[in-house]
């Protein structure tokens, strides 16, 4: 039997999760359009403890989407999980936030590309098959009018996430689908941790950081 608490907060929505062998028992949500982790995650993470009547001693592993995505969503919910997993001396699982997004959408043929907002027409990206294997690999990716063509000239390619609606005027194609108002969430990382957990597949707490995949750039004020 195993326990694992899920974390994801990659994006402006802040979830978590409790499994129990790969099935959830407590989950928690909000997206209120804005980063409210700081305020929410830990509420959220003592709420699902006692709808799943559990103490932390009770949980096998914690798991946490490790980005890309928000540098403040990340390095909130990465600090979370470590801490939790160094206080009660447990292990730490990470899942990729685009897997995350992609194991949400149910699609019978053709690709599923995860897409999470970046600045400008630019998107976090990974693209997957319908049968949620990977086919290209994570990658910060500007989009124009020729993006993902060999995909899309393939068949049916979904593209979903907060990064989906801005490529909708770019990316008109016939083969081109669309759902935008989606977010990675804790409720879909459930199956993903519990195959990890099952292999012993996990971080080195001391030195897990979150996956960035670009380097945090800070904006200086202009003078006036």
């Amino acid at each position: 039997m195993a326990y694992i608490l899920n974390i994801e907060t990659s994006t402006k929505n802040c979830s978590v999760s409790i499994a129990k062998d790969g099935e959830i028992i407590a989950f928690k949500e909000l997206n209120t359009g804005n980063y409210s982790h700081a305020e929410m995650l830990h509420p959220f993470i003592a709420d699902c403890m006692k709808e799943s009547n559990l103490t932390f001693d009770q949980l096998d592993a914690i798991a946490v989407g490790k980005g890309p995505g928000s540098y403040t969503g990340l390095r909130i919910g990465v600090s979370a999980a470590k801490g939790l997993c160094f206080s009660n001396d447990l292990p730490l699982i990470s899942i990729n936030s685009l897997e995350v997004l992609a194991h949400s959408c149910e699609a019978s043929s053709g690709y599923i590309i995860p897409m999470i907002d970046a600045r400008r027409m630019e998107v976090y990206c990974s693209v997957f098959n319908a049968d949620k294997e990977l086919v290209s690999e994570t990658e910060a990716k500007i989009i124009d009018e020729t993006s993902f063509q060999s995909y899309l000239e393939q068949g049916t390619v979904t593209f979903l996430g907060d990064g989906a609606e801005k490529c909708k005027t770019i990316l008109q194609h016939k083969n081109a689908s669309f759902i935008d108002d989606h977010f990675p969430s804790a409720k879909d990382m459930i199956q993903l941790t519990y195959a990890k957990y099952k292999k012993n597949d996990v971080e080195n707490v001391a030195y897990f950081e979150p996956f960035y995949l670009k380097d945090f750039v800070v904006t200086k004020e202009k003078k006036k």
